[in-house]
């Protein structure tokens, strides 16, 4: 019994129950201290808040979403009602029939494509600036005004290098009647008629640049099969010749050439 005693009583003689006052004071406090200390997240409200007493800050207000909704769609305007479709598609099939995968690389061709775009959309972007964006900054015109002009030299571009035929696709699709003049063609169809001209395009280019590399490709496997080189792969030893025929011919100033003058 008094060994029990001694042994009891040198156990509460060690630090422990300090330590066990200060666990059960810690529970105590701790979840006060963390309510106290809980951020308080900010919250964010957008409204438009002017109404009849302030109308213009409305419109200002919805002139700025407007523009944010614009560029948030920008790639995709880019990709719809420009010529970077086609060019795109010619780079890839440029690429392709010449063998080499990754080169140039993709950031370049896109580049390349993108600065080709604005080169040869300079002359609207000019008519738009010039009609619709400047007259609006000067306050001459309104704003429903400066998109309406803005939107004639684009439809004239887009009507300039989408067909009929692609265009009635979408006539059918919907059922609805076909419009007499062009006034009367919505922008949307227009833009989907010429997307489906512009892949057309692209691919027709594309099968005609690929022809001289298939031939000079059929050439060469030809001339190892009678050498009796069959296990050499002929892409292997065609790549060179591709590259030096591409490279005399002056082949990147004849393809964008030919793909600005295409626009014209």
């Amino acid at each position: 019994m008094n060994a029990r005693q001694n042994f009891s009583l040198s156990y509460w003689k060690k630090p422990v129950l300090p330590a066990i006052l200060i666990s059960l004071l810690a529970l105590l406090i701790l979840p006060g201290i963390a309510a106290a200390a809980d951020p308080v997240i900010p919250s964010f409200t957008l409204q438009l808040a002017a109404g009849q007493e302030e109308p213009e800050k409305v419109s200002l207000l919805l002139e700025i979403l407007f523009m944010l909704t614009i560029l948030s769609l920008a790639p995709s305007i880019l990709l719809t009602i420009t010529s970077f479709t086609r060019i795109i598609i010619v780079f890839s099939f440029l690429r392709q029939a010449m063998g080499t995968n990754q080169m140039p690389p993709n950031q370049i061709m896109v580049s390349l494509a993108v600065f080709i775009t604005i080169a040869i959309m300079m002359p609207v972007g000019k008519q738009i600036n010039d009609k619709a964006l400047q007259p609006y900054l000067e306050e001459q015109i309104s704003f429903n005004d400066a998109l309406k002009q803005a939107e004639i030299p684009i439809r004239e571009f887009l009507f300039k290098h989408t067909r009929e035929k692609d265009l009635s696709i979408f006539y059918s699709i919907t059922k609805t009647d076909r419009p007499r003049v062009k006034e009367e063609v919505p922008t949307i169809m227009l833009v989907a008629g010429f997307v489906i001209s512009e892949l057309k395009t692209g691919f027709t280019i594309g099968f005609m640049i690929y022809i001289p590399f298939l031939i000079l490709d059929m050439v060469v496997s030809s001339i190892l099969l009678a050498m009796g080189m069959m296990m050499l792969p002929p892409v292997m030893v065609s790549l060179p010749f591709k590259i030096l025929l591409f490279v005399m011919v002056d082949g990147w100033n004849l393809l964008v050439g030919s793909l600005v003058n295409s626009f014209s």
